[in-house]
Parts: C-alpha cells; structure tokens; sequence
C-alpha cells in the first residue's frame, strides 16, 4: 500500500506540473484537492455515526493541512524540480521519525539529512531558487503534521470515513483561497484531466496511507516512504526530462539514507486494528 501510494503520488504530481503552464501552480493545486473532496464524498459517503466530536475536529484539521501541503508543493515544483523538492518536503516525516526516535544515534540522521539537501540544494552557487526551497520547506513542516494527524484519524476513525470529511474540507479551503483566480481558466478538458488527477493524487495514494498506517509501524511506514524522493527523481527524469547533476544524485540518497536510519529507530505500538466500514 505505501508502495502504491508513493508511486502514485510522484506519477500524480509529475502530470500536474505539465498543467501548470495552462492553469498555474494554483489552479493544478485547486484542480486536483476539488475534485479529490468531491470524489471521497460520493463514494464514502460518511455518516455522523462513524465519528465522535474530537474524531471529526481531527478530520477538519487534516484537511486543512492537506490544503497546505498540495498549495505549497505546487509552488514549489513550479520552481526548483520535482526530486530536489520531494527530498526537501521528505524532512518532515523525517522530523517526525527522529522525533519519536531512541538513543543518542538518531541524532546522526538529521546531519545526515543535511549534507543531503545542501548537496541537493547547493545554495554557494544558486542554483536553486530559494523560494522554491522555502516552499518545499513550509510543506515538509505541513507534512509532518499530516503524518501525526494521519495516524489519530486512522486509529479513531473506520475505513476511510476519515478521507471523506478530510478531502472536502481540503477542497473548500483551496476553493476559498485561490479559487477566484483560478476557476475562470478552467476549461471541460482540463476539468475531465483533472477527475483522473484527483484519482491519482490524492484519491488513491491518501487512502492507501491512511490503510498502511493502521497495518505499520511509524517505523516500517518512514523506511518505506523514505524511498519517495528516489521515485520522483526518476519519474522527473522519465516524464519532465528532469536529468538530476551528480550532486543531485547523491544528496537525494543522503536523504533517503537518513530517512531509512530515522525510521529504523522510530517505532510506534500498534494501535489495535478498526473494523474497516
């Protein structure tokens, strides 16, 4: 599942950059969380039964911070390339392995971390625009938060109820932010590109994390999503033609070192198993 849904995620992305020319970095961002909220509800429809006060609050907050991950991404990707910013955003569930991490040798992947993303970044020579940075940098931290909030829903909410007021409500603040500016540029061809985005990202992908957060430790999930930035990097590469320098290379497998390293040594108990409905 984490698996698919990494796949899914940079696949999804690497499309929506090609749509940014067209519509912007905000309408790709509206276009993929409008019709993602309007999918989850007709399909799950979810019922007031399957949450407790605290339970649906949590699923409000969710979604708003899903609004700020994909409004910041996209900005991000408008600008730096789509590896080098996966690697960036990736520091936040890096973050939180290290965070819930034991013993005094967590604190190397961090620096690992580092070397990492100044290899990727190389800020002595610009070659990356620092605004993009800062915006893969506010997602990561966006992230990090989702995971945490992921994990609360998951445990307290069935099935994929959870997605089904998270995503809507992601689909009304992007409405309410950029929506005016940006729904006067849709045309119906873009908007039917954007039913098979939303299915790629983030229809499929959030579902399969909420289910493989349930199913893994924070551990086992963090080792696994480690591996996101190495996917974008080829399907940049693959669909955009973003070739990666040597340095690239090598600071996205120091992230990806360092998330593996983190993740290893930041288990969680396992919640006990939701009856899926």
């Amino acid at each position: 599942m984490a698996v698919g849904s990494m796949v899914c995620v940079q696949l999804g992305l690497a499309i929506a950059v090609t749509l940014i020319e067209d519509i912007g970095v905000e309408g790709a961002a509206w276009l993929r969380l409008a019709w993602a909220g309007i999918l989850f509800l007709v399909i799950v429809r979810p019922r007031r039964k399957a949450f407790t006060r605290n339970s649906f609050l949590m699923c409000v907050l969710l979604g708003v911070v899903t609004a700020a991950i994909t409004l910041l991404f996209m900005a991000a990707l408008a600008r730096i390339p789509l590896g080098t910013a996966s690697a960036l955003e990736f520091l936040g569930p890096l973050g939180v392995a290290v965070a819930r991490g034991r013993g005094q040798g967590r604190w190397i992947w961090p620096g690992l971390a580092a070397v990492g993303v100044l290899s990727l970044t190389q800020p002595w020579s610009a070659a990356v625009d620092p605004v993009g940075v800062g915006y893969a940098l506010c997602a990561a931290a966006c992230w990090a938060g989702y995971i945490l909030l992921t994990q609360k829903v998951g445990d307290e909410v069935a099935g994929i109820n959870g997605l089904a007021v998270s995503m809507p409500v992601a689909g009304l603040v992007a409405t309410v932010t950029v929506g005016p500016a940006v729904i006067e540029r849709m045309t119906p061809q873009i908007l039917l590109i954007g039913i098979g985005l939303a299915i790629l990202l983030p229809v499929v992908p959030f579902a399969l994390e909420l289910l493989a957060l349930r199913r893994l430790t924070a551990a086992a999930f963090g080792t696994l999503m480690a591996l996101e930035p190495a996917f974008a990097m080829l399907l940049g590469f693959l669909i955009l033609n973003q070739a990666p320098g040597a340095a690239g290379v090598i600071g996205i497998l120091f992230v990806v070192a360092a998330g593996v390293g983190a993740a290893r040594s930041g288990a969680r108990a396992a919640p006990v198993p939701l009856e899926v409905g």
